[in-house]
């Protein structure tokens, strides 16, 4: 049993690659009817990672899970008879095509109203539906690039991509916040909607911190490596231990800083918290000391004492983990693979394992949409 929050919502799913299908995942796994529609050849994303024993991409199952499955072609006129009638009998539409294709196929904001006054329909796309990059390709890495995402990520002189994927997954939220957004004016008034939700500017819309910290310059400015929150400040990074694996400190208020300093026996490091940013030669003396001393020595220290303080964990050490395990979140699939549900727990529940992705024909969907 999945969640019930959505139960009844009809979602029409054209998203490919990773955005689109995770934000359609997010309102499966609240309990909506997803149908994604691929193009004859499938979604790429089912050859994109490590495959399985059939062909299919692990990661296509994984973001994928919990849909039915349906191929069509929209360039000719059987496909799109059958799209039409999805939308006639759909809550929402996702869909990740570059601005103009859905027009190009015959479903333009005229059309679609014609056949439903009620549909939400959320375009993502990588730069928007308006300006002068809105037919520009991209991927993650750009949108960061451009939304200010790896403006301040790094060390001096060097900066850093995220991963998994920051641009692909923030957007997928935002077009889910934006979709129940919508859904609940449906409900209210029986209006439609038109979302326009990009890439770049999910990444964007974080940025009102480091950006206004950087227009005021001085200590706070958010150069790589130098600022607060960007490893700048010598109680709030990360260090590397003798063993080369990795600890998290994040001790940004004096009880923690206070706390740290003397369970590690540097109860003359306290006072010195408010040295100005950057705080290199402080920084160097706390990463002499932790580099000392393996990993699960400090974890074995400070992990009860509150400091804010965690070690940098490999996949296999996070699924092991106690809160990890209590919370039930993580599951072994198949493959070998990994299921994450639900980033939360609703009624004082997981969500339930997804069911297998799972391809069907147009009659078999068609039949079970027009019920209810």
């Amino acid at each position: 049993m999945t969640f019930d929050l959505l139960a009844g919502l009809r979602v029409v799913d054209l998203s490919q690659w990773l955005p689109g299908p995770f934000a359609g995942q997010i309102l499966g796994d609240l309990g909506a009817e997803v149908v994604k529609v691929e193009p004859p050849a499938g979604d790429p994303m089912r050859q994109l990672g490590p495959r399985d024993p059939d062909g299919l991409s692990a990661w296509y199952k994984q973001i994928n899970a919990g849909k039915t499955i349906l191929r069509l072609d929209l360039k000719a006129d059987a496909g799109r008879e059958v799209f039409a009638e999805l939308l006639r009998g759909a809550d929402v539409l996702l869909e990740s095509y570059r601005p103009g294709t859905l027009e190009k196929l015959g479903f333009d904001g005229k059309r679609r109203v014609e056949l439903n006054r009620r549909l939400i329909h959320c375009a993502l796309s990588g730069y928007g539906q308006t300006g002068p990059l809105r037919l520009t390709g991209g991927h993650d890495i750009n949108y960061m690039a451009l939304g200010g995402g790896l403006a301040s990520s790094g060390r001096v002189g060097e900066s850093v991509a995220a991963y998994p994927p920051t641009a692909d997954h923030a957007s997928a939220l935002q077009a889910v916040i934006a979709i129940l957004a919508a859904v609940v004016r449906q409900g209210r008034t029986g209006q439609g909607a038109n979302l326009d939700i990009s890439l770049m500017e999910a990444v964007l819309a974080w940025q009102a911190l480091p950006f206004t910290s950087a227009l005021r310059g001085g200590s706070q400015a958010q150069v790589r490596g130098q600022g607060l929150l960007n490893g700048g400040a010598a109680f709030y990074r990360l260090y590397r231990t003798a063993d080369d694996r990795f600890v998290s400190l994040g001790a940004i208020e004096p009880k923690f800083w206070a706390a740290f300093c003397r369970a590690v026996g540097r109860e003359d490091w306290i006072s010195r918290q408010a040295e100005p940013l950057p705080q290199d030669a402080l920084t160097a003396e706390v990463a002499a000391l932790l580099a000392g001393r393996l990993q699960d020595h400090w974890n074995d220290l400070l992990s009860d004492v509150d400091c804010c303080f965690m070690p940098v964990l490999e996949p296999e050490e996070v699924l092991l983990h106690p809160q990890i395990q209590a919370r039930g979140l993580a599951r072994a699939g198949e493959g070998p693979s990994v299921q994450i549900a639900f980033g939360g727990l609703i009624d004082g529940r997981a969500q339930s394992p997804r069911a297998a992705v799972r391809e069907a024909d147009a009659a078999e969907v068609l039949a079970t949409w027009g019920e209810g």
